[in-house]
């Protein structure tokens, strides 16, 4: 992975969040994956370790749990 992985549902806080991380690191050295836009990206993030969104998955594998907004469990529904 060569960039970073920044997980999130749509909610304000994730939202909230996003924003603050694009004003702190280049945009084009994170890929967002918004779920609300996109569900086919779970089983991605579940593989990566994310178990609560926001999440920033680094390029090294790390998996920051950001400002808890909602469980993976809960976005899958």
């Amino acid at each position: 992975m060569s960039k970073s992985i920044f997980y999130h549902a749509g909610c304000s806080v994730c939202v909230s969040a996003e924003q603050d991380l694009l004003s702190l690191i280049n945009p084009s050295e994170v890929e967002i994956v918004n779920f609300a836009e996109d569900t086919s990206r779970l089983p991605d993030a579940e593989k990566a370790g994310v178990q609560s969104v926001p999440a920033l998955v680094t390029p090294n594998g790390n998996v920051l749990h950001i400002n808890f907004g909602a469980s993976l469990a809960d976005v899958k529904g």
